[in-house]
């Protein structure tokens, strides 16, 4: 049984032929027009037209960056996409001729490591996805928790600082406007406007390259640039506090670091473990969960979508 995923993000859509077994068969990717909804649309029928040619495709999954409905049909917000309520299966259904399912993109990661990845084997899992922002996926006695509106799990908007950065999705001090690949990226390039002697390496790179980005920050990372390697550590002090409260609520046994920062490996583990056990209430006295890096990485958001799409077929 053959379905399709595909992974709306905000810079790439991605899209993948999945077999029953998670493997992916054959895969595509476009860049996203991130501010047309009706382009997007548009891109996805291209995606799942190529992906589909020549075999039997018995549902699509959409995962979408964004707020989804109870209804798993609008896209009520996104807050790096063009989406206000945008009836995004609708759209999709009518040129699409194999049912469309779809999800939050980070539930569809989080669905993608619980089943044959890093969280294979456990009942109770969160997963954090550190990209462009952070998403999170909860499952609860391995069913996925959505909620009342269908709009759980979005644990980037958590609030972190009371008051602090401002966010996408128009707050104040959330997670992700602390512990997100572009906050890291801002970061860097606050390091560099001060011209501090950590910031030499960067300063360096962003001359060499005519700006500094993120492949250039990981670059630094990757060299162990100390400038570069501090500013990772804080953003992993924010995110192991951050799941040091999830802890209290969701008492999940593993917790997987997922998106392009997880990259990194331990150079951002390590501080998010140590973190964690700093604000981790009773720390002493209670069981530690397990905190590690997704086994999917880029994958994970098509091999989700289309598992989540099967499930859903089989409850039909």
């Amino acid at each position: 049984m053959y379905a399709i995923g595909i992974d709306i993000g905000g810079t790439k859509i991605a899209g993948a032929l999945v077999a029953a077994d998670g493997s992916i068969i054959r895969d595509s990717r476009v860049p996203t027009p991130a501010h047309d909804a009706n382009a997007i649309a548009e891109a996805v029928v291209g995606l799942v037209n190529e992906l589909a040619e020549g075999v039997q495709v018995d549902g699509v999954g959409v995962a979408a960056a964004g707020f989804v409905d109870a209804d798993r049909a609008k896209i009520v917000y996104a807050p790096n996409l063009s989406w206000r309520n945008e009836p995004f299966k609708e759209k999709l259904q009518a040129k699409i001729s194999a049912p469309v399912f779809i999800d939050n993109d980070a539930n569809a990661a989080g669905w993608a490591e619980f089943r044959f990845g890093a969280g294979r084997g456990f009942k109770h899992m969160v997963m954090l996805t550190i990209g462009t922002g952070v998403g999170g996926a909860v499952v609860v006695d391995s069913q996925l928790l959505r909620g009342g509106f269908g709009l759980a799990a979005e644990l980037g908007h958590m609030s972190l600082i009371p008051g602090g950065r401002l966010c996408g999705c128009g707050q104040q001090g959330c997670i992700e406007a602390y512990g997100s690949g572009t906050a890291l990226l801002r970061a860097a390039k606050e390091l560099v406007a001060s011209s501090g002697p950590k910031a030499s390496r960067l300063a360096q790179l962003q001359d060499e390259n005519g700006e500094l980005t993120g492949a250039q920050v990981y670059q630094a990372l990757v060299e162990r640039d100390p400038g570069a390697v501090e500013l990772l550590s804080e953003l992993g002090e924010s995110l192991g506090q951050a799941i040091a409260t999830l802890c209290s609520v969701l008492d999940p046994e593993i917790v997987v670091i997922g998106g392009g920062v997880s990259a990194a490996g331990d150079l951002l583990l390590d501080p998010i473990r140590e973190s964690y056990l700093k604000h981790l209430p009773a720390a002493n006295f209670r069981p530690h969960l397990k905190i590690v890096t997704a086994e999917f990485v880029n994958d994970a958001g098509v091999v989700g979508a289309a598992d989540l799409a099967r499930l859903e077929l089989a409850k039909q």
